[in-house]
């Protein structure tokens, strides 16, 4: 099998969770980790079913995967979404850092569906004091402290 008839297989495993979640009690969404051409983790939308924001597919095939690995990076994986991972996937999947990210549906199918993350991408643009969520900055004396006691604990694993 070629690396891209591998690539298309794990993506439409990806779409068929994501209609299998549509269908049930999840939203439109499917995510599928896959390590060394084998699926280590998958993960669905369990947002309304699990009253958690951040439960999206992706969110939830990254916490599977990490727990399958032992580890809380996905190095020499690849995530494949159903659909253009949104602003908190992408943020999330840059942290587990994966070897690649690979989507079929784009963010427009998305938005036309009712899924429409422009908000996110254009509050992100903008700096904290003009975004639609209020967000500010108080300068309190021990702000700082939480860097200085990381910097001091000798046994932190880097991330």
């Amino acid at each position: 099998m070629s690396s891209e008839e591998r690539e298309r297989r794990f993506l439409e495993e990806a779409v068929r969770l994501a209609v299998e979640s549509a269908r049930s009690d999840g939203g439109p969404f499917g995510a599928v980790v896959v390590k060394d051409g084998r699926v280590i983790a998958t993960g669905t939308n369990r947002v309304t079913a699990s009253h958690d924001p951040t439960a999206h597919a992706e969110v939830v095939a990254i916490r599977e995967a990490c727990r399958v690995l032992g580890h809380f990076q996905l190095d020499g994986c690849d995530m494949y979404a159903s659909t253009e991972p949104c602003p908190m996937c992408l943020g999330a999947l840059y942290w587990a850092r994966p070897r690649r990210i690979v989507f079929a549906s784009d963010r427009e199918e998305a938005a036309r569906a009712g899924f429409d993350d422009s908000l996110i991408y254009e509050e992100l643009a903008r700096p904290p004091g003009a975004r639609g969520l209020e967000m500010h900055r108080v300068a309190v004396p021990s702000a700082g402290s939480e860097f200085d006691a990381w910097a001091a604990n000798r046994e932190r694993r880097e991330y």
